[in-house]
């Protein structure tokens, strides 16, 4: 059974196939489409990890809610996958900027500890998208 926390544990092929209802056949058909890759123990079984329940759980959700067939659901996986990337990238290059934006602060002005650049993050698995940015400064408009 799996756990929520991120730990080292594998499961086999028959306790996920039950916990999650569905056929063994159906976890070596996701795995033959390239859609899930368990590790191999040393007797050559499949086994799984928590990371790996997570993706079954949305391929599961693709394909049972949402009417996706495989080739949809490898499409989709690939473009988050590519997206979380992307994500990783621009966190990167965020965390740099602010860095170099910092050094040319004046040394009388203290760091802030809020970041100069706003950031969109993109949350997995519902991709729900959350703005972080800075306090709205107030400002007086003339009419």
């Amino acid at each position: 059974m799996a756990t929520k926390g991120r730990s080292k544990a594998a499961y086999m092929i028959s306790a996920v196939a039950e916990q999650y209802e569905i056929h063994p056949q159906t976890l070596r058909l996701y795995e033959r489409e390239g859609l899930l890759k368990p590790s191999r123990s040393d007797g050559n079984t499949r086994l799984y990890t928590d990371g790996d329940l997570e993706r079954l759980e949305v391929i599961l959700k693709l394909t049972r809610d949402l009417g996706v067939n495989l080739a949809g659901v490898e499409i989709i996986l690939n473009m988050r996958e590519k997206m979380e990337a992307m994500q990783r990238q621009i966190e990167e290059f965020v965390r740099e900027l602010n860095h170099e934006l910092s050094s040319h602060l004046p040394a009388s002005e203290p760091p802030s500890h809020q970041s100069l650049i706003p950031v969109v993050t993109i949350r997995t698995p519902n991709a729900a998208v959350d703005r972080h940015e800075p306090p709205a400064r107030a400002s007086k408009r003339k009419r």
